[in-house]
Order: structure tokens, then C-alpha cells, then sequence
């Protein structure tokens, strides 16, 4: 399998793998409040309904921003198991485990810092009832740049290091195949 094909795998097993932690919580969050409604599938996107008004601000506060929640600590189990998740010697596990630590750690603290300005706010729009917006889009914002340096840091120069041993076995294999041909 060539690394390009790799690539978009990890990424659609990211994406996936994001929908299902951030909206999976969503979801356990509704359903133990009592107010879930029904799970809506538009695009290639997926969102938890809910019966709002069933709910206080607080708990529609809680209910949008325990998604972030979710995503951030499994992001942060997946920066911490790194070291580990790069011993393995299959390329298609390392690219998954690459780009779902990318995903998990950078998604909602950018949408929620920056891009739900422009685009009718999504889970701002509750966190804001518990949370001034500026300060919460501020926090969100230094979480993003924490997390890029945790990435650049952490997870990074493991990966760095899988890949590259990777294809240093690679070139060996490939350079064996060459001279028993020969």
C-alpha cells in the first residue's frame, strides 16, 4: 500500500474516529440528562438533537462543551500511549493513530477558537450560556497552541522516528529484492 493511500485512510479513520468520541459524548451526555431527541446525519457530518426545551442553560452549556471535552482527553491518552502506539511495525496503524492524535488534539480548540465566528457558532453557541464567549474563544485559543506544542514535542518525534525506520526497512527490503535478482 503506497504512503498517499495511507495518508487518506488515516484521515477519513480520523475523522471517523473524531465524530464518534466528540458526538458519542454529545450523545451520553443527552442521554443521561434525559433530553435526547434523535441523531442527524446531514453531509458527511453528524450532530446530536435535543430537546431544548427540556433543559436549563447550564445543562446545554455542559451538553456543548463536553464534546470538547471528550475529544481532549482521548487526544491526550493518545499522546501519552505515542511511544507505545509507534512500536508498531504496520504503516496503515501508525498513519491512523497519527492523524487521530492530529484530530483529537486540534479540532475542537481550533473550530471553537476561531472558526465558529464564522460559521453560526455550533457548540459556542451553548458554551457561551455558561462561559462568556471572548473568554472562553481566548482559553480555547492558548488550549490550541498548548496542544500544538505538545504535539511538535511529544508526538511528533515519535512518529518521525516510526516512519522513518519504516522506510529505512523499506529501502533495505527493496534493496534486497534488487540484488537477488540480479
Amino acid at each position: 500500500m503506497n504512503k498517499r493511500f495511507r495518508q487518506y485512510i488515516g484521515i477519513v479513520v480520523a475523522i471517523v474516529t473524531y465524530y464518534v468520541v466528540h458526538e458519542g459524548a454529545h450523545l451520553i451526555c443527552a442521554a443521561s440528562f434525559g433530553v435526547f431527541k434523535q441523531i442527524i446525519f446531514s453531509g458527511i457530518g453528524m450532530q446530536i438533537d435535543v430537546y431544548r426545551e427540556k433543559m436549563t442553560d447550564n445543562e446545554l452549556g455542559i451538553f456543548c462543551l463536553v464534546g470538547a471535552i471528550a475529544t481532549l482527553l482521548v487526544g491526550y491518552v493518545w499522546v501519552l500511549l505515542a511511544k507505545r502506539i509507534c512500536r508498531s511495525k504496520n504503516k496503515l496503524i501508525l498513519a491512523c493513530m497519527y492523524y487521530i492524535t492530529i484530530a483529537l488534539l486540534f479540532l475542537d480548540p481550533l473550530y471553537l477558537s476561531v472558526i465558529c465566528g464564522f460559521v453560526g457558532g455550533g457548540d459556542m453557541n451553548g458554551i457561551r450560556l455558561i462561559c462568556p464567549e471572548v473568554a472562553a474563544r481566548v482559553m480555547i485559543g492558548v488550549l490550541f497552541i498548548i496542544n500544538g506544542l505538545v504535539f511538535w514535542k511529544k508526538v511528533l518525534p515519535c512518529y518521525r522516528m516510526a516512519f522513518s525506520i519504516s522506510k529505512i526497512k523499506d529501502d533495505n527490503i527493496t534493496e534486497a529484492l534488487k540484488e537477488d535478482t540480479v
